[in-house]
């Protein structure tokens, strides 16, 4: 387990387990028994924040009230009173949300919309609804709380995958976007109290490299002798509606936020100017579609993953999960061959299937490569993909096991052909307005893949850059005079030098934890 971030472990608690959902049969198909903490007095907010129950976005800043000449503390937030009883009493059903979907809200939400994001099937961009933005909140407004709101299709649209692939994307009309972003919070002070630690993706406070700390802490502090690399086939296209209307239901009560989503489900899509229905899965692009996907993983594999490793596992497991991304670790063998033949059998009764090419269990972790030695086996152990990056098992120069991490290969040369078309288009730019634009791309791709151990991946990929780069300004022209001194001085004023930009991920884990969570 991870240690951590695994809010729903370690510590001694009483558990109490969420109302199940009933199959045909009346029988419960999911063990679902979060824990609940004990309540100790020396522990502070920023303890909570160490178990990996980080705070509901937004909420503990926000106060409904100003403070009085008496200086007496704010009024709590009407969100953080739903935060504190969902953690309080985790069989609660929440009755009474919608009134939380204030105009205040609303207008936050629309505030926090990309002001250049592509518009939905009405055509309405963020600045025609800006121009009477309060006339149009305050209509919005009173269509939600009179159940006259409708919830229009989404814009049905591609983008490239890595693998040559098109992912589909729905791109919701402006007001779904700002009604489900409001919905969305309001739906986040409660499940970031359901939500277990091990949980990264689309969270309040949480990242891919917050999942990527926590598994490199995983594999290089507990025993972590075989992996379970595993890609969910087409998640977000195959969420049962019945199943997750089933799991919301189990926190909340209020038939008009039911509503609200069951429409944003059947609202269909729209594809060169065809309607079509959506029985199943949760549009991509969609704000509300991320959190939907979490709850639904979050009943279908976190709390029975926590419970199978608790009741069935002979050795340690580590599990962490970025939305459908999870990887688990094993001390056995015989444990990840089991946990696996247990997945897919719990899978097949949500309407899951794990990728059957894409789905391994591999020999990984501290003493994978000296066991293939004494073996005789040649070669390093294999490797696994996770966030972006390649997972190795290597060694220091000390000869100790190092966890290396590099930037998926595939994935940097899509970047690199997409930069190089989009050079072509800017060829005849002026020479800085290039150099500034290059110079951001590149700065945006160290910031995440300038990881301890991928140096190299970095070096190549700006030199790749610069030579790109220069080759499209040698064809500005058929008599140029570029010589590649003078395109290394440009690369030198322009693109960002290629340097390490995070800390070591065990150095980052126990800084975020501030030692209250020690590896268990």
């Amino acid at each position: 387990m991870l240690p951590t971030d695994d809010g729903a472990a370690g510590r001694a608690g009483k558990a109490a387990s969420h109302k199940p959902a009933m199959n045909g049969n009346g029988k419960s198909d999911e063990p679902i028994v979060p824990m609940k903490w004990s309540n100790k007095a020396a522990r502070s907010a920023a303890a909570e924040i160490m178990e990996g129950r980080g705070e509901a976005k937004g909420n503990a800043a926000k106060r409904n009230a100003d403070r009085t000449q008496s200086r007496s503390s704010p009024a709590p937030n009407e969100l953080d009173r739903v935060r504190r009883r969902a953690k309080r009493d985790k069989e609660a059903k929440f009755t009474a949300l919608l009134h939380h979907l204030t105009v205040d809200r609303l207008r936050e939400a629309f505030g926090q919309l990309k002001k250049n994001a592509a518009p939905g099937v009405d055509g309405v961009t963020w600045e025609q609804y800006d121009e009477q933005l309060e006339e149009n909140l305050r209509g919005l407004h009173a269509r939600l709380h009179r159940g006259a709101y409708r919830a229009k299709p989404s814009r049905r649209t591609y983008i490239p995958k890595a693998d040559g692939r098109q992912r589909p994307l729905g791109i919701a009309a402006l007001e779904d976007k700002v009604v489900q972003r409001a919905v969305v919070e309001v739906m986040n002070a409660i499940y970031e109290e359901d939500f277990l630690g091990f949980s990264y993706g689309f969270r309040p406070k949480r990242g891919q490299h917050n999942a990527l700390d926590a598994l490199a802490t995983g594999i290089t502090r507990k025993k972590v002798n075989w992996v379970l690399d595993a890609d969910i086939r087409g998640y977000f296209d195959n969420i049962d509606h019945e199943w997750l209307v089933k799991f919301v239901e189990h926190r909340i009560g209020d038939g008009r936020l039911l509503r609200l989503i069951q429409k944003w489900l059947k609202a269909g899509v729209m594809e060169d100017g065809k309607w079509a229905e959506t029985q199943i899965g949760s549009p991509q692009g969609a704000t509300v579609s991320p959190l939907l996907a979490n709850i639904y993983l979050h009943y279908v594999l976190d709390l029975w993953t926590h419970q199978w490793r608790k009741r069935h596992a002979h050795g340690e497991v580590v599990v962490v999960r970025y939305a459908d991304d999870f990887v688990v670790g094993f001390e056995h063998e015989s444990d990840g061959r089991r946990f696996l033949e247990n997945l897919r059998e719990r899978f097949r009764k949500f309407k899951l299937e794990l990728h059957p090419d894409k789905t391994r269990l591999i020999e990984f972790g501290r003493f994978a490569n000296a066991n293939r030695r004494r073996r005789g086996e040649r070669g390093s152990a294999e490797t696994f993909r996770f966030l972006g990056l390649v997972h190795i098992c290597a060694e220091s120069k000390q000869g100790r096991f190092l966890l290396a991490r590099h930037t998926d290969a595939k994935r940097m040369r899509a970047t690199l052909t997409a930069l190089k078309e989009a050079l072509r288009r800017r060829r005849h730019e002026p020479v800085p307005q290039q150099g500034r634009w290059l110079g951001s791309v590149v700065r945006g791709y160290f910031a995440y893949h300038a990881v301890p151990t991928n140096i190299r991946a970095m070096a190549r990929f700006r030199t790749e850059i610069t030579r790109a780069w220069a080759r499209s300004l040698r064809r500005r022209s058929q008599r140029h005079r570029l010589s590649w001194q003078r395109m290394t001085r440009l690369a030198d004023r322009w693109l960002p030098p290629a340097r390490i930009q995070h800390p070591w991920p065990q150095a980052r884990f126990d800084a975020r934890t501030q030692g209250g969570s020690p590896v268990r």
